[in-house]
């Protein structure tokens, strides 16, 4: 044991320094959340913020990591068969391999991974500096590999796209939420609130319209008198206005205007009760809103906050009224029901009874249903639970018919005309 054996043993023991250094850094920058270090690089470290910086490019990044530890764990393996053969002869390959692969197994890979893996944006922001100057040494290298890979990858029909993300980050955060919540960790409220905002950009106003049917309206050619009992009769404060036919809505009246205008005539400078009869509630409704059935929550929601109004009516693609949305039923795909002093009683949407089944109203959305229960009905060719009965049935089904499909038995229970009301529901 010379000089020569004990410089060969500690250049051994420095290459597996920083075999671990490679192995950590990899594990530490592909672990991290990109949303804790954009935190912390906004809070000032710049640790963060460089490892924020180089974990954009993942395939350089990795492909420097990779070649760094295999450098080093090679050059390694290659001094001590080197070393154990000039000491124990032949025998010595198989110990130098039997020795590296335990101190390679614990201090090179499992031992640094695992305080990374633990640690992971600390980790990061430590190794970001070292790993940073690394992946500039190793770019001309690593640009060639992947250039190579890319080509190898072509000839066997795989196409490969650099600038795509591993996992999108609205998928990210829906994984996390639904991953916390069946730990106990996220509230299912907390979930709830966090997804409706995420899906806002993926439904449409049509799922959650007022239909037509259920709209309240005022025919502006009604007496005045007529149209403000209505007015103070309503649960609403606008009203959309129609006249001749429901279809041609003319405007759109806020009852502090009609009150206001009302107000003007009876006790005003030039009050005159006669005036009364000739009021046209015209004069005082607002322009209406019209928006098409297919435009998004989350634009739907900006055009709200940019025009400053609440109300409009939405129109298909011939121009025919389908129902009316407000703000507020925006905010209710995030919030959940809100009600205020002036909203009738309403009686549960869904009742359980003792067998396991649940009783819905045909009319519920089949999202309201999954947010309600945690079921996992589809909800593509269908916005209501009547209606995917309906598209499963390729009919309208009778009172007592019974239908299986998606893990679920349906019942109707009742049916108005050719309306399914209510449902009973249960998983098969």
């Amino acid at each position: 044991m010379d000089t020569a054996f004990w410089l060969t043993a500690g250049g051994i023991g420095l290459l597996l320094v920083l075999s671990g250094f490679f192995s950590g850094s990899e594990t530490a920058l592909t672990a991290a959340s990109r949303g804790k270090l954009r935190a912390q690089a906004d809070k000032g470290s710049k640790g963060a913020e460089r490892a924020l910086r180089i974990t954009e490019d993942n395939e350089r990044l990795i492909g420097s990591v990779l070649l760094g530890n295999n450098l080093v764990n090679i050059l390694a393996t290659s001094l001590a068969t080197a070393l154990l053969t000039r000491a124990f002869g032949e025998s010595g390959v198989a110990l130098a391999t039997l020795v590296m692969t335990l101190l390679v197994l614990i201090f090179a890979e499992v031992l640094p991974k695992t305080y990374a893996i633990t640690n992971a944006e600390t980790a990061a922001s430590m190794v970001s500096g070292p790993i940073s100057v690394v992946v500039r040494v190793f770019a001309p290298i690593v640009s060639l590999v992947r250039i190579l890979v890319r080509g190898v990858l072509r000839v066997v029909g795989i196409q490969t796209d650099p600038d795509s993300n591993i996992l999108a980050v609205r998928e990210e955060i829906a994984g996390a939420l639904q991953l916390g919540h069946s730990e106990g960790v996220v509230e299912k409220e907390d979930r709830d609130r966090i997804l409706g905002a995420l899906d806002l950009g993926d439904r449409t106003v049509e799922e959650i319209m007022l239909h037509r049917s259920g709209i309240e309206m005022i025919n502006a050619d009604d007496p005045p008198e007529t149209i403000l009992s209505q007015c103070l009769a309503s649960n609403h404060t606008r009203l959309p206005v129609f006249r001749d036919e429901p279809e041609n809505i003319i405007g759109v009246i806020h009852a502090k205007d009609l009150l206001r205008a009302i107000d003007k005539l009876m006790r005003g400078p030039d009050a005159n009760p006669k005036d009364l009869a000739k009021f046209s509630v015209t004069d005082v409704a607002m322009r209406p809103y019209f928006v098409p059935e297919t435009t998004t929550l989350d634009d739907q929601m900006r055009e709200f906050l940019r025009r400053r109004t609440h109300f409009a009516l939405v129109v298909d693609e011939y121009g025919s009224l389908e129902g009316l949305i407000t703000l507020e039923d925006i905010l209710e795909e995030i919030v959940g029901e809100i009600a205020d002093e002036f909203d009738p009683e309403e009686v549960a949407t869904i009742v359980p009874d003792s067998d396991g089944n649940y009783l819905l109203e045909g009319g519920m959305t089949i999202r309201d249903v999954n947010r309600a229960l945690d079921w996992n009905l589809p909800d593509e060719e269908a916005v209501t639970v009547a209606g995917l009965v309906i598209h499963e049935a390729q009919s309208i089904p009778m009172e007592g018919q019974v239908f299986s499909f998606h893990g679920f038995r349906f019942e109707v229970v009742q049916r108005d005309a050719n309306r399914i009301a209510i449902l009973k529901v249960r998983p098969a």
